[in-house]
């Protein structure tokens, strides 16, 4: 494999994500260290590669990536994942607000706790939540996957239009448009299917007590 080291110390975004745009068709993984929790690491790299961050970042990691794996050895900030359209991004630790906002493909995993309005917005694609997130989650979402297999807060799928919203712990209230109903064989072995790839300890059995939230209606903001 070929692999390229990246320091970032001193380094501002911008020349972060220069690098990485050079360096990315050259080789199959890159490796970012001493990130320092800086913002708008990876925005719009388009190339399939590898990158790996060892440490935390800051806002909008992946922000309109199309096409890498993005794998963070720490924490990250607000809005990571948004607007992704291919690709994949996977924090090890915990996420702020706004994880996947508005994205149109490829997938999100937190393995610990996200913040409020995870998956506002998203078109399509898939969010994985290993923790418990805050309020909002699925707001306006228009389609797309997210899973949650520890606790949702208030007006968990607000005003969502479409998509599917699976939660494994509690939900504390529905938002407006949301609704709860019984997950199906083919919903479980779906979900089971996704949280294995990303070797989460999750049985079928495990899964069946999941609630699942949907639309109430297409179209309910017309009369």
């Amino acid at each position: 494999m070929r692999e390229k080291v990246i320091n970032c110390k001193g380094k501002e975004p911008r020349d972060i994500n220069s690098a990485l745009k050079t360096h990315a068709p050259e080789y199959d993984r890159i490796i970012l260290k001493n990130p320092g929790a800086k913002h708008y690491i990876a925005a719009g790299l388009t190339e399939e590669v590898e990158v790996v961050i060892e440490g935390s970042v800051g806002y909008y990691v992946g922000t309109m990536i199309h096409g890498p794996r993005i794998l963070v050895q720490g924490n990250a900030g607000w809005y990571p994942g948004d607007n992704v359209t291919k690709g994949e991004i996977i924090i090890e630790g915990h996420a702020g607000d706004g994880v996947g906002q508005g994205m149109y493909g490829g997938t999100v995993v937190v393995r610990g706790d996200a913040g409020s309005r995870v998956g506002q917005i998203m078109k399509n694609g898939t969010v994985i939540i290993g923790g418990d997130v805050e309020i909002m989650t699925g707001m306006y979402m228009m389609g797309g996957t997210i899973i949650v297999l520890g606790d949702a807060g208030t007006y968990t799928g607000e005003s969502m239009l479409r998509g599917e919203i699976y939660v494994l712990g509690e939900v504390e209230d529905l938002g407006k448009n949301a609704k709860a109903v019984e997950p199906d064989e083919e919903d479980v072995e779906r979900v089971h299917e996704l949280v294995k790839k990303y070797d989460f300890d999750v049985t079928r059995d495990d899964l069946r007590s999941l609630t699942k939230i949907v639309p109430k209606e297409k179209r309910p903001f017309y009369g």
